[in-house]
């Protein structure tokens, strides 16, 4: 089998860009070649738009040299070239390539950002988030012995705007619970259906600082994808394994059951564009049954991939889950779904629920 066409079975699922996000794509990144130095600054003295941090090579079928070459290849092979630049004096522009489907739906998400109605907290207040989700959750029992289902569940939770989720309450209703690959489903799961709460939404909360993704904190954070790379890194060494499969579990960390100015999420979005390993789903659902385009990426200990789906024509964030890519180390069909959620609003409290019992 030649190049091309292992190329396009590994794009198989991806949307084909249109060639004018092609176009659109080749004339950001000629204007960063053309920018000199690592300052690179627009007309009124801020960053450009399109500047991306390290990152590293995801499709590597086509081999063509120069510049010219590249962008060349962006156009055939469903690439985009993103800047990275030496650490070292004299450092220059390295051009580098990533699936162009994925700097695509993370930009138009970043894009949306500023589209999408602004919330405004104060600190006292809450935000409340409404969501539903469905985990995998083992079960052991004399009676029936070990098995594994899929629990489901409606959450509301608030969440201070400023502080620990300890300060936080919750109510959570139980829904009918799904099967999880072959396991039979334990008489013992269907007992979690029914309403319980409000409860408060964690007995302990020991993150460090840097993981903090309560309001007051998130709005702190930089504005820009390279200072948002540099936060999702804290204490982690990018391109090693566990540092970029964890950065990629930070992003998520700051979307679910979390939320930011429309500035620090546009950066974020960019920002997780550049994590090694990135890649584009062409459809996903998320755990309320809505269907969107997911941005990826597989962790290979696990056999899973975890994605983040957004709307197929706002871009907003719809939810992200977890899937199935190697049935033996999963102990799941390929496929399967072992983990999902879907947030389903946001809105802003200025008090919360009393929590039954203390």
């Amino acid at each position: 089998m030649d190049e091309m066409a292992q190329l396009n079975l590994l794009r198989a699922e991806v949307p084909r860009p249109a060639p004018t996000d092609l176009r659109a794509e080749e004339e950001r990144l000629l204007a960063e070649i053309a920018a000199p130095g690592s300052e690179r600054l627009d007309g009124s003295g801020r960053p450009r738009r399109f500047e991306w941090p390290t990152g590293r090579v995801r499709f590597r079928p086509v081999v063509v040299t120069g510049v010219a070459g590249g962008l060349a290849a962006a156009a055939v092979a469903g690439v985009a070239l993103t800047g990275v630049h030496s650490r070292g004096p004299g450092s220059s522009y390295l051009p580098q390539a990533v699936p162009v489907a994925v700097v695509q739906t993370l930009g138009h998400a970043a894009d949306a950002a500023s589209r999408q109605r602004e919330l405004h907290p104060r600190p006292g207040q809450f935000l409340v988030f409404e969501s539903q989700t469905m985990e995998s959750t083992d079960s052991n029992s004399k009676e029936h012995g070990h098995s594994r289902y899929l629990s489901r569940a409606k959450r509301t939770i608030w969440l201070p705007v400023s502080g620990r989720a300890t300060g936080g309450v919750l109510v959570e209703k139980g829904l009918p619970p799904k099967q999880y690959g072959n396991w039979p489903i334990p008489p013992e799961a269907r007992q979690e259906v029914g309403t319980t709460g409000p409860t408060r939404a964690a007995d302990f909360d020991y993150r460090a600082e840097y993981l903090r993704n309560d309001y007051a904190y998130l709005s702190r954070l930089p504005a820009d994808p390279k200072g948002m790379r540099a936060h999702l890194y804290t204490q982690l060494k990018p391109g090693t394994a566990q540092g970029d499969l964890e950065a990629w579990s930070r992003v998520g960390g700051m979307l679910s059951e979390a939320y930011m100015p429309a500035a620090q999420r546009a950066a974020l979005f960019r920002a997780a564009a550049t994590i090694p390993g990135a890649e584009a789903v062409g459809s996903a659902e998320d755990a309320a049954g809505r269907t969107g385009v997911a941005v990826a990426r597989v962790e290979p200990t696990a056999g899973e991939r975890t994605e983040y789906i957004f709307d197929r024509r706002t871009y907003t964030f719809l939810g992200q889950r977890t899937v199935v890519v190697d049935a033996k180390k999963a102990q799941a069909p390929v496929g399967t779904v072992t983990e999902s959620t879907a947030q389903l609003s946001v809105r802003v409290a200025d008090s919360a629920p009393a929590v039954k019992n203390g």
